[in-house]
């Protein structure tokens, strides 16, 4: 799983350095994935039952990390969504989804 989660980071942070406004939004969204598959990792395999009172049961399984990933998920959806938008119009206005240009900045 670890090898999962260090390619994942690898492809984005590639796709962030990048000067298209395209590949930098999906890179942030790889990265998004690779820490949600983080955060899984290390909320780990936890058994017992599940944290309901009046059962009796003195052991209970940690909800935290299924709470984390999913708002994780969520944050990572609404993210992507808006840069993509943002980019959209960025792209209507100046005609170009490269940084480069967008900024001001001229090829070398």
């Amino acid at each position: 799983m670890s090898i999962a989660i260090g390619s994942l980071f690898t492809i984005g942070t590639y796709l962030i350095l990048s000067r298209t406004l395209l590949r930098i939004i999906l890179g942030m969204s790889i990265i998004g994935h690779g820490v949600n598959l983080l955060i899984l990792t290390m909320g780990g395999l936890k058994t017992g039952a599940p944290p309901l009172l009046g059962l009796g049961v003195t052991t209970f399984t940690d909800p935290l990390p299924q709470a984390l990933l999913l708002t994780a998920i969520v944050i990572n959806f609404a993210t992507t969504a808006l840069l993509l938008v943002l980019s959209y119009r960025a792209y209507q206005v100046t005609g170009t989804d490269d940084v480069g240009k967008i900024w001001g900045y001229q090829d070398e």
